[in-house]
């Protein structure tokens, strides 16, 4: 009997994250007899925190995402998929790129994952009790108000939210080594996000967007809207939750329209110490591609990363347009850092933010941690 190969694979604990890596395997594996791919999952917060280097020594393929990419060039963790012999390929899926998709996984000149799902806070509504998503951030303050909006504000959202709000004004993030954002600056974006914060349901503060379109998605008596959330298909289709939602492009600030939020999604990387690299590529470019994306990928619960899906006729029928409604917005979200350091940024970040939006500590002292975390992760 022939020798087996078994690659192994690590990705993140929801459907949207597991099933198409599943299914694309099997699929995969129909045309390389005597292979197969075992994918493996982690919580999402873990998939947010765990370095790729305590992985890499396990796993053949992870899906990552791009954050990771300075800590992971440094540390030679990964395969770089930009070889000669798929230099087309890499051109065609450049070409197909959502916003910067493809450019995040880009660094020191190598590319070190292909996006294969493509992601950035939206805004979602209940069509049976909202008729539509507002665009101006006065609007949404005001649906606050009348108890009908809220929005994830976990440590990591609230970070995300707080980054997103002061790119959609224009305001500099970390590009000044001295601080991370200008005070003035920072106080108006606190100041925007304490007052939202202070008129939403508390329990916000505890929520992922997960939780947050599970809660609007699953109970009859739940918000109509929430301006920012990492947007997932997956509750705009038909069947999955008993109120499916329909998602729309975030809302602006004084007419700034839905620009600045922060790129998310997710990528796939190939180990650096895979005894199957040839394979481990192959699969990789397939999952990618733009045969696949709009095909199986999307099919088995995927949120592609490809444009040729977020064109298609067939992925927005079955998705509520989520599509073309959130594209803007996706085109112009901002690139967070991805420096070897930015994720020590990141994890205190989160938790200064949101102790700020608990009442836990002033104005003055959040902007001191912050730009004290800051310069921290610079080192």
């Amino acid at each position: 009997m022939a020798d087996t190969i078994t690659l192994r694979g690590m990705t993140w604990d929801h459907s949207r994250g597991f099933d198409p890596m599943v299914a694309t395997s099997q699929q995969w594996a129909q045309h390389h007899p005597g292979v197969s791919i075992a994918w493996e999952k982690r919580s999402l917060q873990a998939f947010a925190d765990r370095p790729i280097g305590a992985m890499a020594g396990q796993y053949d393929l992870m899906v990552i995402d791009h954050p990771h990419v300075g800590e992971a060039a440094r540390q030679g963790t990964l395969l770089a998929l930009d070889v000669p012999e798929r230099a087309d390929d890499l051109a065609a899926l450049a070409a197909q790129s959502v916003g910067l998709s493809h450019p995040s996984y880009e660094f020191d000149g190598r590319q070190w994952a292909l996006a294969i799902d493509a992601a950035t806070p939206v805004s979602a509504y209940r069509p049976d009790l909202l008729e539509a998503a507002p665009k101006d951030w006065d609007a949404v303050v005001a649906l606050a108000r009348a108890g009908k909006a809220g929005f994830a504000l976990r440590p990591i959202n609230a970070l995300m939210t707080f980054f997103g709000l002061a790119r959609n004004m224009g305001y500099p993030v970390a590009e000044d080594p001295d601080r991370l954002i200008r005070h003035d600056d920072a106080c108006h974006v606190l100041d925007l996000l304490a007052e939202i914060t202070a008129l939403i349901d508390p329990r916000c503060l505890s929520m992922d967007p997960i939780g947050v379109y599970e809660w609007m998605g699953r109970t009859q008596d739940a918000i109509a809207y929430s301006p920012f959330g990492y947007g997932y298909t997956n509750y705009s289709r038909e069947g999955y939750c008993p109120f499916p939602l329909v998602f729309a492009d975030a809302p602006g600030i004084a007419g700034n329209g839905p620009r600045g939020t922060v790129l998310g999604g997710t990528g796939i990387a190939v180990s650096s110490q895979t005894r199957h690299a040839e394979l481990a590529l192959e699969y990789a470019y397939f999952v990618a591609g733009s045969e696949c994306q709009p095909g199986l990928y999307f099919a088995a619960g995927g949120q592609p990363g490809n444009a040729v899906a977020w064109d298609s006729d067939t992925c927005n029928a079955a998705a509520r347009n989520f599509f073309r409604n959130t594209r803007a917005t996706l085109e112009s979200a901002w690139l967070r850092p991805r420096y070897d350091g930015y994720m020590r940024l990141q994890d205190a970040g989160g938790d200064i933010v949101h102790a700020f939006l608990r009442c836990e500590a002033d104005m003055a002292s959040t902007l001191e941690r912050l730009n004290a975390a800051y310069r921290e992760s610079l080192t």
